[in-house]
């Protein structure tokens, strides 16, 4: 295995006889989940041109990506990117130091490598003073993930820890792709989003998946939505009784199953984001449809002063400490597959084994 280019991107792959996995080598993003039999990669690919985070350049692209803090980071952006150790935006102090969006971990360039038919990735993330590791192996249809995290301090660390998967077209098809996962309370982002294409009431809390709308009513999020143009984010703690949560997305045109499982105690929470065609600065412009399927340890995009500050939310923490000098390790699955209809649940018992059947 040998580097490769993908979507003009230095970038590695590894595949078996059902799926491609394809990683980029500058912020990480797993950019390629590809089901062989049918051709399709559920991963958001943006439609405009990628560049590597090293070449951004504010006074070169800014007429192309814009000239704000997300630049950096949507200049390269593409499919499923870490947020470490910050999930959301940083403060004014934190910007001026050089931190951009979800922190290091979507920005860096990892070292990549065969390490015995595993993908190894392995980065340093200088402001978090963290190393980061990630290795991908596959089993069938599924890509078995294992990330382990290391506290390069000698304190310790209240950390974000955010799975930020995104599905973009044409997997994604207005009022058609479906969603199912294990939640029980949800709330809505507590400040404006969206601006005028915003359609939730701030700050409310519902009972998933039917969320409040401004105009009275309520959407399900089950569905992905037909309006012609909405943005917003919710989320979502995962159901307590549960060892294991997930989220599964339907293609029905494609007939197309893709999803995630975890464990429900490492990554509690799951963030929905919404993209259809409103954000109109650059590299936006209005043609962009995407969800964010965002698991992990906080529930909120936020600076980290806001997520200290936010110790829980319905009684489950915000945040993940790593101890001083210390490690934690995690592992979870990404699979594609064929399916006629969208199951209600998923288990994963390890390797290979998905289990899909109705709701208990």
């Amino acid at each position: 295995m040998g580097e490769i280019t993908y979507r003009g991107r230095r970038a590695f792959s590894i595949e078996n006889e059902q799926l491609k996995v394809t990683l980029l080598v500058e912020g990480g993003h797993l950019a390629e989940l590809r089901h062989k039999a049918s051709g399709t990669n559920p991963l958001w690919t943006p439609p405009w041109p990628s560049v590597e985070p090293s070449r951004f350049d504010p006074a070169k692209h800014g007429s192309l990506y814009g000239a704000h803090a997300e630049s950096r980071l949507l200049a390269g952006i593409m499919g499923h990117n870490l947020c470490m150790d910050i999930f959301g935006g940083m403060s004014d102090a934190e910007a001026a130091a050089g931190l951009t969006p979800h922190g290091d971990g979507s920005i860096v360039p990892y070292s990549i490598s065969d390490d015995g038919g595993v993908l190894a990735a392995r980065a340093h993330f200088p402001h978090a003073q963290i190393e980061f590791e990630r290795r991908i192996h596959l089993e069938g249809s599924i890509a078995i993930i294992e990330e382990t995290a290391r506290n390069l301090t000698s304190i310790d660390k209240p950390t974000a820890w955010t799975q930020h998967v995104t599905l973009g077209p044409p997997f994604l098809e207005k009022g058609k792709t479906l969603f199912r996962l294990p939640a029980t309370r949800s709330r809505v982002y507590e400040q404006d989003f969206g601006g005028e294409f915003g359609r939730y009431v701030a700050g409310m809390d519902f009972d998933w998946p039917m969320v409040p709308l401004k105009q009275g009513g309520s959407l399900d999020l089950r569905i992905l939505p037909d309006a012609r143009a909405s943005s917003g984010f919710t989320t979502q703690l995962m159901d307590p009784r549960r060892e294991q949560a997930f989220f599964l997305a339907w293609s029905p045109s494609l007939k197309v199953l893709t999803g995630y499982v975890w464990s429900r105690t490492d990554f509690p929470w799951l963030g929905i984001w919404e993209e259809n065609f409103a954000r109109e600065q650059e590299p936006w412009n209005s043609r962009t449809l995407t969800r964010g399927m965002e698991f992990g340890v906080s529930p909120m995009p936020e600076t980290r002063r806001q997520m200290i500050e936010r110790p829980m939310l319905f009684g489950v923490p915000g945040y993940r400490w790593l101890p001083a000098k210390g490690e934690a390790t995690v592992t979870y699955c990404a699979f594609v597959t064929t399916a006629d209809a969208i199951p209600d649940e998923v288990a994963w018992s390890g390797g290979a084994k998905l289990a899909f059947h109705p709701a208990r």
